[in-house]
């Protein structure tokens, strides 16, 4: 259940908030289509890079059990703490704090490795798919997905907060979105070392909460939360909120709002 959140509540610090409102809005959604194009198997060794307060990690260890194991792996030592905590009943979960272009595994250790909504982050995203493959078994197989273009709905976010925090702040936001051409996901997957690449493009629809109370709930789930509440007062927070909600009267719906956001996904083998 997503709870409400005003500009004028106790904040949530990041990894929980992120945990708390961003997973179950949109997190669990788009991995629960990840783990199905997987298609992964009992017995399995997989790998989530980037794995947040592991939603796709404990997707993954349902299909692999009673006999395999999911590794999860997150630079984040704030996120790999909240997924110990969330993810405290599976025991088929291992979890490092690690950079993702130097993985802390022996080469050819697992049969998948997954990577949701992370690569775009990633500075050296041509050495950590190169780390990924070289963790992998030998025809093992890698998916990767990230959103974008921005939806309009993000766009009217990211506008308000770059007028009223700062654009240096609503630069995440270009961020999220940055990685979503084919193309380019083709030729890094190639120049990786990857063979038997499918990449396609679809549409994902999601229900969010009302503006005000998406506002609010995503920016906690973010880096973006921090600048908010650090630089804007009351008064400027309950603007920026306004700002929000006109923008996004368009995306209404009885009882929240709808999400369209592209979302690009890679497969391959090594």
């Amino acid at each position: 259940m997503i709870l409400n959140q005003t500009p004028n509540d106790t904040v949530v610090p990041g990894p929980p908030a992120y945990e708390r409102y961003f997973v179950s809005a949109i997190g669990q959604p788009i991995a629960e289509d990840l783990i199905a194009a997987a298609q992964l198997q009992p017995g399995e060794q997989v790998l989530d890079v980037a794995c947040g307060t592991g939603i796709v990690a404990r997707l993954a260890a349902r299909h692999v059990a009673p006999t395999g194991t999911v590794t999860g792996a997150d630079i984040n030592p704030g996120m790999i703490a909240e997924a110990k905590r969330a993810c405290e009943d599976f025991p088929n979960i291992d979890w490092h704090e690690a950079d993702a272009a130097a993985l802390p595994m022996p080469d050819d250790s697992f049969d998948v490795v997954l990577c949701q909504m992370g690569l775009q982050f990633f500075p050296a995203k041509l050495p950590t798919l190169k780390e990924m493959r070289r963790v992998l078994r030998p025809g093992g197989r890698v998916l990767v997905n990230t959103p974008g273009p921005m939806p309009a709905l993000f766009s009217v976010i990211r506008d308000a907060v770059s007028r009223y925090v700062g654009p240096k702040s609503a630069g995440f936001l270009d961020a999220v979105f940055s990685v979503h051409d084919p193309d380019e996901y083709t030729e890094l997957l190639r120049s990786a070392g990857f063979r038997h690449m499918n990449v396609r493009r679809a549409e994902k629809a999601l229900e969010l909460p009302p503006p005000g109370d998406f506002l609010w709930q995503y920016l906690q789930s973010t880096p973006i939360g921090a600048d908010v509440f650090n630089k804007t007062d009351a008064d400027e927070r309950a603007t920026l909120e306004a700002h929000v909600r006109k923008g996004c009267r368009q995306f209404e719906t009885g009882s929240g709002m709808k999400l369209q956001v592209g979302l690009t996904t890679a497969a391959a083998r090594k």
